[in-house]
């Protein structure tokens, strides 16, 4: 899809060269994401316009969220990283654990400018997504329309796809368990709520196959591997755009946002926030959404997308409507706790 480069302005890239210093430049700015499509769509929408304006190079690097590796870097003053992309609950635990920069939000941007959930201490929001059931609409001729039907194996026979880890199969066990998505974090905060969401997860256990990479579901899916699963909505957005036809169930879906930060003490910390604050401006983000099915940050780039590819965002009017906001305050107080107690579930 084609990008139109004047929605980034001359202007804004001269001023972000203007200030950046000759320390700064004195290595390569080191940017860190998940991969996949999502890590194409940002070398297209953020990396290579950037690198073109402001006559630098950036080095991307591509990882699976592992928060021990930043934290090693921190210890022991060896951060080759500048500006990482985390998930909700690593956000709000590596800030309280002081492993990212608390941010000045001056150089980033004006905070009205963007929805209320991307703006925090020490994270900028880059994208809005989803995690969501979807299946294959070539072999799944009953559609399946909650996670009560993804827990209903005599209707709907077959493997079920689950991410490994305690977040969202929580939250989708409990909504199967007949929690309205606003209910959700309440019942959790108890422990008689995550035993049922335990219980829960017990009844479908014998059924599910476990995925760790964004790319699997996607694959298990088109393979007949599994009936139905878990998967971020970015690559089913992706695989369709290569001729596969899987579906997305909307309902009940999970939305969450991806962080931008910047690890305590990275050296090119100045052009890190000037990445930052280009990738989350309103050319950066429009064409972002226009190679991947997330969405932005940012009110202006929401404003400026077509209506029928807002559709298919997470944060469109009416995907959001019954879906849930993952709590970074509830993973960052629980997260712990919840991985080791699924870690062991799921081994028994």
């Amino acid at each position: 899809m084609k990008i139109h480069k004047a929605l980034y302005g001359a202007g804004f890239a001269a001023c972000l060269l203007a200030g950046a210093t000759n320390s700064a430049q004195a290595r390569d700015l080191t940017i860190v994401n998940f991969g996949g499509a999502n890590g194409d769509a940002q070398q297209v929408a953020f990396v290579q316009p950037l690198e073109k304006e402001l006559g630098i190079k950036i080095i991307s690097v591509a990882y699976n969220g592992e928060q021990a590796k930043v934290k090693a870097m921190v210890e022991t003053n060896n951060v080759v990283w500048d500006a990482v992309e985390v998930e909700t609950a690593d956000l709000g635990r590596g800030c309280d654990e002081g492993l990212y920069e608390k941010l000045d939000w001056s150089k980033i941007g004006n905070k009205a400018d963007f929805i209320p959930e991307a703006v925090h201490d020490c994270g900028v929001g880059t994208f809005v997504w989803s995690t969501v059931l979807a299946y294959n609409g070539k072999t799944q001729k009953t559609a399946p329309n909650s996670w009560a039907d993804f827990w209903d194996v005599k209707k709907f026979p077959g493997k079920r796809g689950m991410r490994k880890g305690a977040r969202y199969n929580l939250e989708f066990a409990l909504m199967a368990d007949g929690v309205a998505p606003g209910e959700v974090y309440k019942v959790l905060a108890t422990p008689e709520g995550i035993d049922r969401a335990f219980s829960k997860l017990d009844e479908l256990k014998p059924h599910i196959q476990w995925w760790e990479a964004g790319a699997q579901p996607v694959q298990m899916l088109a393979a007949g591997d599994v009936a139905m699963s878990t998967v971020y909505n970015g690559r089913i957005d992706a695989a369709n755009r290569e001729g596969q036809s899987l579906k997305i169930v909307w309902n009940e879906s999970i939305y969450d946002l991806d962080y931008w930060v910047i690890p305590t003490g990275a050296p090119n910390k100045e052009l890190a926030e000037k990445f930052i604050k280009f990738a989350s401006s309103t050319g950066p983000q429009v064409a972002y959404s226009q190679h991947i099915a997330y969405g932005p940050i940012n009110k202006q780039a929401i404003d400026k997308l077509d209506p029928k590819l807002l559709a298919d965002l997470p944060n469109s009017p009416q995907n959001i409507k019954n879906a849930l906001l993952s709590s970074y305050d509830y993973w960052a107080d629980h997260g712990e706790e919840l991985d080791q107690r699924f870690s062991a579930w799921s081994t028994r």
